[in-house]
């Protein structure tokens, strides 16, 4: 964070970022527009620009912004100590979703860094991304109890289709709910629905607790 930007009111620095963080989700880093960003911030041009340098800089101050939101809001949060795969997912599911209601322009935005141009990334975003991935990859697979599934199942392929399933899920209300804020929608009935799922996802997959 820039030293100006830091010693700016914190919930001034929120709307900033959520109405850059918005706007770059919604257009991408080249059709983005500050003017935009100004407007729904309800601040002046020269204001944003005495805080970030140029839509680069602020660009790339919303990468690490975001990358640090993800690893100690979601990633960090999942436990290890639970080897059931599905059940940890599970338990990811509802962190993510916890984080997401409370960063939702976050998870937005991030969904826009594939189709980010190699130059508008610093060499180091480029490897706190490949390292956040790699947390990522070792918070879901590391000591799970493959013994858990059943004998005629390619594991592999396994978590990858168990995965598709629980994204596809998350998908689908996100388009349901699209519009409407998290905070005023009854998720416990969509936790009990997605329970149910997990449920034929085991009996697929896993062996026979009988």
């Amino acid at each position: 964070m820039t030293e100006k930007f830091a010693a700016l009111h914190p919930d001034k620095q929120r709307k900033i970022i959520n109405a850059a963080l918005q706007e770059f989700a919604e257009h991408g880093y080249e059709q983005a527009s500050t003017n935009r960003i100004v407007k729904k911030a309800e601040i002046g041009k020269g204001m944003l620009f005495y805080y970030f340098r140029s839509k680069q800089e602020l660009y790339r101050y919303l990468i690490d912004y975001s990358l640090n939101i993800v690893r100690q809001h979601y990633l960090q949060r999942i436990d290890t100590s639970e080897s059931d795969f599905i059940q940890r997912l599970e338990q990811a599911a509802h962190l993510k979703m916890d984080a997401m209601i409370d960063h939702p322009h976050v998870f937005q935005f991030m969904g826009t860094f594939l189709l980010t141009p190699e130059n508008e990334l610093a060499a180091d975003q480029k490897k706190r991304i490949e390292s956040l991935q790699r947390l990522g990859e070792e918070k879901l697979y590391k000591g799970v109890d493959v013994t858990l599934f059943r004998d005629d199942v390619d594991v592999e392929k396994a978590y990858q289709l168990i995965r598709w399933a629980i994204e596809g899920y998350q998908n689908e209300l996100k388009t349901r709910f699209q519009g409407q804020k998290m905070t005023a929608i009854s998720l416990e009935p969509l936790w009990e629905e997605f329970y149910q799922y997990m449920d034929v996802l085991k009996t697929i997959f896993y062996k026979s607790k009988g």
